[in-house]
């Protein structure tokens, strides 16, 4: 008898031990097809910290949001400060398969225990985060695809370019045929390049893209080596016939976090 209630707990401890390596193997390849995700729309998310607060937000983000993030579906491409970071700023790049997925994602994301708890935790000795700005987009025609790499110790520079109305086409057109090429001909390394989502007002008339350098001595030599190219001049000079394309500009300069994908 002895025997027999032995061998019955035995297989009741084998029986528990294969449903929770079953549940682990479905988790595992849950997680892994949420990974396989190219994504085709992107959002930019700026987040403004109360004075002392961005290393509070860090280890926020390090120890929480991203592993929520992805458990929702939605893809973590770059975290980033800037290099001068005055306004005490998180800059960080999501990616999503639709609008549609990451509104659905958001939405769980939102209302997930263990996010809520992560948030108020984190917030007990007083509020992090003062204000969020954030933006949506896709890709142009002639981008890159964002990969999530570490090319080792590098600056990003995030711009965006504001044009004259009407001028958008052409100046994806000196972009797609001419800039490209001569950023890499002066040893920048062109990242990703966004058209802004027609839910933004401004849409129209908005390109931003990123872009890299090793660090602000080869970013200077850079530009330097840009502006003094021949075909640059040259296709500048014929893309501005009839009128400036670009009204106004913003450059910023981001340095990634160590917890970023894309380094």
């Amino acid at each position: 008898m002895r025997n027999i209630i032995c061998l019955i707990f035995a297989l009741t401890l084998l029986s528990c031990g294969q449903k929770q390596k079953k549940e682990t193997e479905e988790s595992t390849k849950e997680m892994a097809e949420v990974k396989l995700i190219e994504p085709q729309f992107f959002e930019i998310r700026t987040y403004y910290c109360h004075p002392g607060k961005l290393p509070d937000l860090l280890k926020r983000f390090n120890d929480h949001t991203m592993e929520l993030f992805e458990k929702h579906g939605m893809v973590n491409m770059g975290y980033w400060v800037p290099i001068d970071n005055t306004d005490n700023k998180l800059v960080y790049l999501m990616g999503y398969e639709s609008r549609e997925q990451r509104d659905t994602a958001w939405e769980a994301f939102m209302n997930d225990p263990d996010w809520q708890k992560a948030w108020e935790a984190s917030k007990v000795n007083g509020p992090i985060v003062a204000s969020v700005v954030n933006k949506f987009y896709t890709y142009t025609g002639y981008s890159p695809k964002l990969k999530k790499e570490d090319a080792g110790s590098r600056i990003f520079s995030l711009r965006t370019y504001y044009t004259n109305e009407g001028k958008l086409n052409n100046l994806h057109d000196r972009f797609e045929n001419h800039t490209l090429e001569i950023f890499k001909n002066s040893d920048m390394t062109n990242i990703a390049y966004f058209n802004m989502d027609p839910s933004h007002e401004e849409s129209k008339n908005v390109l931003t893209y990123l872009i890299t350098f090793p660090d602000t001595t080869a970013r200077k030599a850079s530009w330097d080596s840009f502006r003094q190219d021949e075909a640059w001049k040259t296709a500048y000079a014929n893309s501005i016939k009839d009128g400036k394309l670009v009204d106004s500009l913003t450059a910023e300069l981001l340095i990634p976090t160590s917890f970023s994908p894309l380094k």
